[in-house]
Formats: C-alpha cells, structure tokens, sequence
C-alpha cells in the first residue's frame, strides 16, 4: 500500500514554507471546526425536528465555507490550488475514469456492506431520518445541488486538503490516507459501525485514486454519482 501511495508526486508532502509545527496548528485548527460537527451524527437517528431543506442548505453552506477556509490557508501560503487536487489536467480522463470505476466501487462496498451485516456489525434499527429524504420537485431540485456542492466539497477536504496536510505532518502517505479516511467516516454515524466501516472504505478508495490520478475529478465523479443514487435517484423511484 505505501509503495502504491508513494506514486504521488514528491511535493504533495510539504506545504509552501511551512514548517511541519506550522502545519500541525493550521490542520489542528481545521479540525476543531470539523470533527465535533461530525460526531454528532452519532446522534441524527434520536432527534427528528429537522427538516431535509434546512439540513441541505446547511450542509451546502457549511461545506462551501469550508472549502472557502482552504482556499483562503492555500493563498496564504502561496499554494498553487493544484496542491489540493484543483487541476484540470487530463481532466476528460479523470471524468471517463470516474464514470468507469463507479460500478465496481458500486459494487463492491455494497458486497462489503453485506459481509459486515453478516458478521453481525449493527445497522439501524429505526428508519433513518425524514431530513435525508427529499419530497416534492423543489426538494429533489436542490438535493442535485446538495450532492455535487458535497462530492466537490468533501473530496477537497477529506482527499485534497487533509491527506495534503497529514502527510506532512507525518511524513507518511498510508497514515494521510487512513486517517483521513478515519475522518470522513464519522460523519456517517447515523448508519451505525456497518456504515461508519464502509465509508471508511470508501475514504481509502478514493484517496488511493485521487494520489494515483494527482487530481480530484476521478473522485468527485464517483462520489457524486454514489450520493446521487442515493438521495436523489432511489427516493425518486420510490415515490413513482
């Protein structure tokens, strides 16, 4: 795995005169604003007041204000935006490539969905909450918006910036990967440990492409395509 990781190109490792304690603290930071908003998925299933477009919009502005602060550390330090996976280079590939690889990605964290309910790893056991299924056109409007604003959001975060910043921190491509990856899963705490697990996997997935491709378009595609199966496409068929 490290030797595949170690395909990335050398200077993803190091921020642009930054040293590794000033790294720590800028990341340190970024992370106080975005873990403990994660763990309270932990606790989404247990409350039931909210409603899908204000957990949308929130969502939205929340990622896009996120994504605002790493372009804001990334001037600051006189990164060029490709650093974090903003590059166009090869881009119809990278598009073709995520079309491609989304029905085996598909797949196959499905069939390791399955194996884990099999071992007996715990799902929900009430219905996941009404704010993550949209009703009516308007709502199905701006869930299409939600999905893209999040696939390009949280792969800006959870690929580019924080494998970005973890691997300068602590000089290892497989320990960037896995902890963000660790990162990415907490948000899904409403699922219960099978969904925690799988997003997990999903997050060691497409960082792997992203550090093999040097560009975020592969993984934005497949992770627009997975959220939009699954809170725009399959709530639509099943109200028809």
């Amino acid at each position: 795995m490290t030797t595949e990781l170690n395909h990335g190109k050398a200077d993803m490792g190091s921020g642009a005169q930054l040293s590794r304690a000033e790294q720590l603290a800028e990341v340190s930071v970024f992370l106080f604003l975005v873990v403990p908003s994660l763990l309270l998925s932990f606790f989404a299933i247990k409350q039931g007041g909210l409603s899908f477009v204000f957990v949308a919009l929130s969502t939205i502005l929340r990622d896009l204000a996120l994504v605002g602060l790493i372009v804001f550390f990334a001037w600051r330090n006189g990164e060029p935006l490709e650093r974090i996976g903003w590059t166009f280079k090869n881009g119809w590939n990278n598009f073709a490539l995520g079309i491609v690889l989304f029905a085996p990605f598909f797949f196959g964290i499905g069939l390791i969905e399955s194996i884990l309910l099999a071992m007996g790893f715990s799902a929900p056991s009430t219905p996941l909450p009404s704010f993550l299924s949209p009703n009516g056109a308007a709502e199905f409007l701006l869930a299409i918006v939600l999905v893209l604003v999040v696939a390009v959001a949280e792969e800006t975060i959870f690929r580019g910036y924080l494998v970005l910043r973890f691997k300068a921190v602590t000089g290892s491509s497989a320990a960037a990967v896995l902890l963000s990856a660790v990162i990415f899963s907490l948000g899904h705490g409403y699922e219960g440990s099978v969904g925690v697990i799988t997003v997990g996997v999903m997050g060691l997935v497409l960082a792997l492409i992203y550090l093999r491709r040097q560009s975020l378009v592969a993984p934005v595609v497949i992770h627009f395509l997975q959220d939009f199966l699954g809170i725009v496409l399959l709530p639509l068929l099943r109200i028809k």
